[in-house]
């Protein structure tokens, strides 16, 4: 429908394109974002290197995110003139629910596959030093405990949620702006428990620098579509994404160093499927069955 009865939604009927290729560029950079992380996992078959707490914060800050666009006041505006414009304009109106859906998504794959390639076998050897390594590294355990805590953040999330929209949809502007706060403190204590694990293994083990790459600036740009879609009152959506954006680019920094740079650079490449270094045991390993002036004529000497 060319004519929508309700003025506020004439802005769905001519959208700007320009913003409306950027939205649709963003869900599909936000995919090809995680992918690096997904492949990372599974090509090494191991979490190793991954905070579980990381992982946690990341996966309740998507939900909380994704609760806190869908009852913006704007983004129910644009859903309910989806009867009165025609679908092209009202796929249009969606897309910022659309983004931040798919990285919470991407980040739900996240802990699927840190779950699943978690390193159990504690006897394996560490891919990093010795001297690295400490007896605190997270248990299989709690590996479980964050899935479920994670699972459980998101019913709530969706539950409060509706029944706030159904009996309370005066109150969900503010329910909106909890959302957005809770999922803004959640991200930016997100990656304090990841620093600190890069900082102590040095290394980055199971991270994707690759996804750091692109998702350090691609969310400065998120956040500027954002901003221009819901304005100045959605601040605490787009605001997030600035604030992960300069945490995220910090822990960057750090993989850089540590991969590249750092003394044990290099260490990560060494990750084989079971989580342990491919090349540093087999060498021991020769170096102790090569024979020299101490090895006795007879080996059960």
């Amino acid at each position: 429908m060319d004519n929508p009865s309700d003025p506020q939604c004439q802005h769905l009927v001519s959208p700007e394109y320009k913003n409306f290729i950027l939205s649709i560029l963003i869900v599909f950079g936000i995919l090809f974002s995680y992918l690096p992380q997904h492949h990372r996992i599974i090509s090494l078959k191991s979490s190793f290197g991954i905070s579980p707490y990381f992982v946690l914060l990341g996966t309740t800050s998507g939900s909380s995110a994704v609760a806190n666009v869908v009852s913006q006041q704007q983004s129910l505006q644009d859903v309910s003139c989806c009867k009165d414009v025609s679908g092209l304009a009202c796929f249009a109106g969606l897309l910022g629910i659309f983004q931040v859906a798919t990285q919470c998504l991407c980040f739900f794959t996240i802990l699927l596959l840190f779950v699943l390639y978690f390193p159990r076998d504690q006897s394996t050897p560490s891919p990093v030093p010795p001297e690295t390594a400490r007896n605190d590294a997270p248990s299989y355990r709690t590996a479980l405990i964050v899935a479920v805590l994670c699972i459980l953040h998101a019913l709530v999330m969706l539950i409060s949620t509706t029944a706030i929209g159904l009996h309370r949809p005066g109150s969900l502007q503010s329910w909106s702006n909890f959302c957005g706060i809770l999922a803004a403190v959640l991200s930016s204590i997100q990656y304090f428990p990841q620093i600190y694990t890069t900082l102590r293994l040095r290394c980055v083990g199971s991270l994707s620098i690759p996804m750091m790459c692109i998702q350090t600036p691609g969310s400065l740009v998120w956040a500027g579509s954002l901003a221009a879609r819901l304005g100045g009152k959605g601040w605490s959506t787009w605001g997030v994404l600035i604030v992960t954006a300069c945490l995220q680019g910090t822990l960057l920094v750090l993989g850089v160093f540590f991969e590249y740079l750092g003394p044990n650079k290099g260490h990560s490449h060494h990750l084989d499927k079971g989580g342990s270094s491919d090349g540093h045991v087999e060498e021991d390993e020769r170096e102790e069955e090569l024979p020299s002036e101490e090895t006795p004529l007879l080996r059960n000497q």
